[in-house]
């Protein structure tokens, strides 16, 4: 389980990016690279990281159901995610 100062930064960042996903955009377009240099670092959605979503974990990452590769097993096990199921052959 991921300390919760770590989820609560990633929500944080992620509602920057989204803040100024249009002013990064036309800034990029005009060229000036100055400007963008102005915002802040967190802007950049390059300095996401995937997490799971019910556990913070930053390793194991499926990016299709958006949890982590343990929460998946232990979800698919219990038959909490539909159409999922172990396969045996």
């Amino acid at each position: 389980m991921a300390k919760e100062s770590m989820k609560a930064r990633e929500v944080k960042r992620a509602k920057v990016v989204a803040k100024y996903a249009e002013k990064r955009k036309a800034l990029k377009e005009a060229g000036d690279y100055e400007a963008l240099q102005k915002l802040p670092k967190n802007a950049s959605p390059i300095r996401m990281h995937n997490r799971c979503s019910l556990t913070g974990r930053p390793k194991g990452y499926m990016r299709q159901f958006g949890i982590s590769r343990v929460t998946f097993r232990e979800m698919a096990n219990k038959g909490l995610i539909p159409g999922v199921k172990k396969a045996s052959w």
